[in-house]
């Protein structure tokens, strides 16, 4: 009489095991999206920050207020090799200096402000999910105070104006300031 062997898995047996692991990534899939967003958002905020420093870099350096848009705080890689300018200062990264304005899932803009014989005395700085719930949940705000401000889906939107984001009011889980 032979002896039979058998090797390898049963059909159950694998089908068990792709089981399992289909319920793992369901359990290990939507921490890694809030994580995305959350790192998202974590990347906007750093970037408002960079804007503000080079906002005011840019009015102590050039004697001409603040920048009027974000392409004056930045340049190309080419204008920054020509040399730093008041049109083009090089303290910002091209990626949210230059058009589309866009760094991680979050487009960037900001105006000069107060502008009293040319010079402008003021600034707004906005970043806005590309796509909100997927990108990011919050938009961000500041001014030349440097106070970093948030507003939820379905709160009022973040205009660009003079005092559009110290109009942000301070609402328990759908506006305020951003905690350092």
């Amino acid at each position: 009489m032979g002896k039979t062997s058998t090797k390898g898995f049963s059909l159950i047996e694998l089908l068990i095991v792709v089981f399992i692991i289909l319920i793992i990534s369901a359990i290990a899939i939507p921490s890694l999206f809030r994580s995305k967003i959350a790192a998202n958002e974590s990347s906007a905020v750093s970037s408002v920050r960079q804007i503000n420093t080079a906002q005011g870099t840019y009015a102590s350096s050039w004697g001409s207020g603040y920048a009027v848009a974000l392409p004056n705080l930045g340049g190309t890689a080419a204008a920054c090799l020509a040399g730093a300018t008041a049109a083009n200062a090089c303290l910002l990264d091209d990626l949210i200096s230059v058009a589309p304005f866009s760094k991680s899932g979050y487009t960037f803009t900001s105006a000069g402000t107060n502008q009293v014989g040319g010079i402008f005395n003021g600034y707004e700085v906005n970043a806005t999910a590309n796509t909100v719930q997927t990108t990011g949940v919050r938009a961000f705000c500041s001014d030349a105070s440097g106070v970093i401000k948030y507003v939820t889906p379905g709160a009022a939107p973040i205009g660009l104006g003079a005092g559009a984001c110290a109009a942000v009011a301070t609402v328990a889980g759908t506006s305020g300031p951003v905690g350092n």
